[in-house]
């Protein structure tokens, strides 16, 4: 099984990705979430050149926010830095989208982008549409030594529902999924495989990546102490504000693994009514998004809450989880790691080596 990282990006996160290859990570994706965390192409540049053997990859890239063309000439030049060693990752959004005030963008959307920008890392010319306008578009001078169009770059979607997951069977591409519930995510990785199945492709060819947050607990130490409260219980606040999402905007509870109806969900969503400004409440909802835990969400944010949402439990336990998430399906295994707590890799580093 392969081990990686994922960070909410910072402009030296070269430093903790170069730490990472060094002790045995295959992998390391880099959010791309504006206005919350640093420029995912940046920060991948310069781990491009301060690291040999880790892939890199985006996790993920959402379509609206870059434009085909500008995403393909960054994956090209990023794979000139690091040839073949380059993943593109790519949702419809949640967090890049949802700390805008936007919803997910449409799946058909999303094929059309990916066909689009990797239409154009074939040398192809391609249809484009801006500004209402349909425009012919391509690499201009690929014969310069400017960017690399050679070497592959691997696609990857994240891809919660059935209409995203038999998309990524379609394309025969990686699939990502966020796990907290090992029960769930097995579920999961059973209808991706399922689609993939369908689909008629070998078993063997699917790369199902699970992300988490956690934290490898010490003997006795609870799932809410404060070591624990930083490195995963952002994960257990982002349920917390995706059931104020779709309370305020009126919505249905989405399909999560922690219903609306727990009194922590509940009591954040009155709280977030109070949220200013009025007609932007989703600015501060969003706020340390996979991050950090607000102070004045932390209340909400339970020891029960991170248990059923994160990796957070003792070493044993944790590596029980991961041995039934590869017997389920999975190929990787990628752990968050949140500002200020990089050097919780040690931790996973160490788990990391049982399954070596």
């Amino acid at each position: 099984m392969d081990f990686g990282i994922a960070l909410p990006t910072a402009a030296d996160s070269w430093r903790v990705t170069k730490e990472s290859e060094e002790l045995g990570f295959t992998h390391a994706w880099f959010y791309d979430t504006q206005m919350l965390s640093a420029d995912c192409f940046v920060a991948m540049g310069a781990a491009a050149v301060n690291t040999r053997r880790i892939r890199l990859g985006t996790g993920v890239l959402v379509p609206s926010n870059r434009i085909a063309p500008v995403a393909a000439n960054a994956l090209a030049t990023l794979n000139q830095l690091a040839p073949g060693r380059i993943d593109f990752g790519v949702g419809t959004g949640f967090t890049a989208r949802r700390a805008m005030g936007f919803g997910a963008i449409k799946v058909k959307d999303m094929e059309t982008y990916i066909h689009q920008v990797y239409g154009l890392l074939r040398r192809e010319t391609v249809e484009f549409e801006m500004e209402g306008q349909k425009k012919k578009i391509r690499f201009l001078n690929p014969e310069l030594p400017l960017f690399n169009t050679k070497d592959p770059i691997s696609l990857h979607l994240s891809a919660f529902g059935p209409r995203t997951q038999a998309l990524t069977a379609r394309l025969k591409a990686g699939w990502i999924n966020f796990v907290g519930n090992v029960e769930n995510g097995i579920k999961e990785v059973e209808a991706m495989r399922d689609a993939w199945s369908k689909a008629g492709h070998a078993m063997g060819d699917l790369q199902a990546t699970a992300f988490a947050l956690g934290c490898v607990l010490k003997d006795g130490e609870p799932a809410d102490s404060e070591r624990a409260m930083a490195q995963a219980g952002p994960r257990a606040a982002v349920m917390l504000h995706r059931a104020a999402d779709e309370a305020l905007a009126g919505l249905a509870p989405g399909v999560t693994m922690v219903s609306r109806t727990r009194p922590e969900m509940q009591g954040y969503v009155d709280l977030a009514r109070d949220f200013e400004p009025k007609d932007a409440p989703y600015l501060q909802n969003h706020r340390g998004h996979l991050m950090f835990v607000k102070p004045e969400e932390r209340r909400f944010v339970s020891a029960e809450l991170i248990s059923a949402t994160s990796f957070a439990a003792s070493e044993a336990e944790i590596k029980q989880r991961i041995e039934a998430l590869r017997s389920g399906g999975y190929t990787q295994f990628t752990i968050q790691l949140v500002p200020g707590h990089e050097h919780a890799l040690a931790d996973w580093a160490r788990i990391r080596k049982a399954f070596a």
